[in-house]
């Protein structure tokens, strides 16, 4: 049996992985992609998820959502993506049409459609979701579970010094949407920095993904290859080294398998107010809040095996679509 899920991103460098590795799973079927404004603007992440759900041969709906964040002004990471969210990539122009529902609508309705049974993962902001909540409060029940890229517990940010980026982007819809996930049935996970950060994209990992490209007569891994390299380029100039975080798809693969990390419960919860700390997440890991948890932090990352993994999906996947 096929396990649905909705992927709301902000396409992005490492969502367009994540988006091709679930899309190379036969177990896996998407029932819908929002775009959410964030690594670049709705528009811009709009276009690269009409293009990639066409080269996928993807038939779920692609939904574009809210143009900017809740409470403060937008801000891009062009720096980090490039100016069109994949790098150096340079994609087809897109021939299909965009689903005319708002991404809040489509987070509702798909999860109505399958009560119980849809993953929803939110990779970038969570603008679209906590607008999906103002229309229907029992998403947290209705969905079969969350899964969250997001957040810095206990470590340095990747935005500001405390804060990461898809939190920063829309603290406050983050916050409502942690809330309100608390009460769900099972606790969403929350795959933040400390987790993510274990996935190391080496010369290597970035010369045998340009192995499958050569190999493999799908577009999409060559434009994997190209946006990766932007990526690379980011991470030397920001004083890392010829090598790259690749976040995204982490999470997705763990809602998916549940694999490559174990979790752990913790109350966690999103500061708006500090001068200097604003959209840093909290996690009280020694209990000082008296609080239940609300969420599975991903630990303790098998990133070797993961990686594998990936770049094997990908390999079989993108041979058997192209």
């Amino acid at each position: 049996m096929s396990i649905p899920v909705l992927v709301d991103c902000d396409t992005g460098i490492d969502d367009a992985l994540a988006l091709t590795y679930l899309a190379c799973r036969p177990d896996v079927e998407i029932r819908g992609i929002v775009s959410t404004g964030g690594n670049v603007p709705t528009a811009a992440v709009q276009r690269n998820n009409l293009v990639l759900a066409e080269l996928l041969a993807l038939e779920a709906p692609v939904a574009a959502g809210a143009d900017r964040p809740l409470v403060q002004e937008p801000m891009y990471a062009e720096d980090t993506h490039g100016p069109t969210g994949l790098g150096h990539a340079v994609l087809p122009e897109p021939s299909r049409t965009a689903d005319p529902r708002a991404g809040a609508r489509l987070w509702v309705d798909a999860a109505r459609e399958h009560p119980g049974e849809l993953v929803g993962l939110v990779l970038g902001p969570h603008t679209n979701l906590a607008l999906a909540l103002e229309i229907e409060p029992r998403l947290p029940q209705l969905l079969a579970r969350l899964h969250i890229m997001g957040g810095a517990l206990n470590h340095r940010g990747n935005t500001g010094p405390t804060s990461e980026w898809n939190i920063a982007v829309d603290p406050e819809a983050a916050q409502r949407v942690l809330a309100a996930f608390a009460a769900a049935p099972q606790l969403p996970v929350l795959g933040a920095l400390e987790a993510t950060e274990a996935v190391r994209f080496t010369d290597a990992t970035l010369a045998e993904l340009a192995g499958i490209a050569r190999g493999s007569e799908h577009p999409l891994a060559q434009i994997l290859v190209d946006a990766l390299r932007w990526y690379f380029e980011f991470h030397e100039a920001d004083g890392f080294g010829w090598m790259a975080h690749v976040h995204d798809p982490l999470v997705a693969a763990h809602a998916v398998t549940g694999a490559f990390a174990r979790t752990c419960a913790l109350p966690v919860d999103v500061e708006l107010l500090g001068s200097l700390t604003r959209g840093q997440t909290v996690a009280d890991e020694l209990g000082r809040w008296g609080r239940p948890p609300t969420v599975q932090a991903l630990r303790d990352v098998q990133a070797e095996a993961f990686i594998a993994h990936l770049l094997d999906t990908l390999r079989e996947g993108l041979a058997h679509r192209g």
